[in-house]
């Protein structure tokens, strides 16, 4: 005889105080708090619409292998619910209910596979022209404008910009401070045309509702905090508008990862770069870091017998030859017949 499972009614019935307790005992962001809930959403639907009642191993499973195979998620992303329900399962330990201790969360494997093909990342000219699209003649554009000019400048993450404030930006001094992941805080120091980019858009803050009550640094059109879905929405309208086309999926994050990049490609330390991205660890930096082709060429360029045989080539001691017409292959069937 197994061990009796938890009830659904049971399970679900504690979300909110567990919401509750994660942002006023752990700080979590409203970020994480929402992505919480998602998770606990979408497993409270993939039981329902299978009539399960209890919360048992084989039916956790059952959701990671669905998670992975029918919706398609990535491993990080399958790890991220599994972890929110191993979460709410601790909780749920802790505060008690019957037969919460035989919840199965603590037993399920991760899946020991990140990003799929690597996060991408832009050339400096695939960046250029997705700022090229943006229309500075409007306020939403200029707002645009520098969003996107901090995510690319700063390497922000769109939940880092959501909760900008304010006062959050010195101009004068030429800083910003940013609360990330875990409440960790950086002050980021504003270079190139950041400044100016900053200085036109708060020439036309004024212009959005509730500018004069609102301590959000953006606003939406409708005088609300700007969201991470308008930022990400915004975002997809934009790369339709450009001329920028590339093989794999461009998102916000694409332009954080692009800042790494292009950061790295300079020769800055990463060290250096786990300090501007705000990672607690390099192991999360290291991600982020993508040669560009015109580096690996470089590198290739640079290996003793490429350096030894271009020598070779330029005092004419080497002459390569190229065919214009390839020679004759026999065919399968001349092959098989003799």
């Amino acid at each position: 005889m197994g061990c009796p499972a938890l009830s659904l009614d049971t399970f679900f019935s504690h979300v909110d105080p567990f919401m509750e307790y994660r942002k006023t005992v752990y700080e979590v962001s409203d970020q994480t708090i929402r992505s919480n809930r998602t998770d606990l959403s979408l497993f409270e639907r993939f039981l329902e619409k299978r009539n399960i009642r209890t919360i048992t191993g084989p039916a956790v499973m059952n959701f990671q292998a669905w998670l992975k195979t029918e919706r398609d998620n990535s491993g990080a992303s399958v790890n991220r619910k599994i972890y929110t329900l191993r979460s709410y399962g601790k909780y749920l330990r802790l505060a008690d209910p019957e037969k919460a201790e035989a919840l199965p969360f603590q037993d399920v494997l991760k899946i020991r596979i990140g990003y799929r093909d690597g996060p991408h990342a832009l050339s400096t000219g695939q960046i250029k022209c997705v700022f090229e699209a943006i229309d500075r003649t409007t306020c939403l554009g200029i707002r645009d404008y520098a969003v996107y000019g901090l995510m690319y400048g700063l390497g922000l993450r769109v939940g880092e910009i959501y909760a900008l404030n304010l006062q959050s930006l010195d101009l004068e001094e030429k800083t910003l401070t940013v609360v990330g992941k875990g409440k960790r805080q950086r002050t980021l120091h504003l270079s190139g045309q950041l400044p100016q980019i900053l200085s036109e858009y708060l020439a036309v803050r004024p212009h959005f509702m509730n500018s004069k009550t609102s301590d959000a640094l953006f606003l939406s059109k409708k005088g609300n905090r700007l969201s991470i879905r308008t930022m990400e929405d915004n975002f997809k309208k934009l790369l339709n508008r450009s001329s920028m086309r590339v093989w794999f999926r461009v998102s916000c994050h694409t332009l954080r990862h692009s800042f790494a990049s292009h950061l790295n490609d300079q020769g800055v330390d990463i060290m250096v770069l786990q300090s501007l991205l705000g990672h607690s660890t390099t192991k999360s930096t290291q991600i982020y870091i993508h040669p560009s082709m015109q580096k690996v060429r470089e590198a290739l360029e640079k290996l003793p017998a490429v350096v030894y045989m271009n020598q070779l080539m330029e005092t004419g001691a080497l002459n390569l030859k190229f065919q214009s017409k390839a020679r004759y292959r026999p065919k399968l069937f001349d092959v098989v017949l003799n």
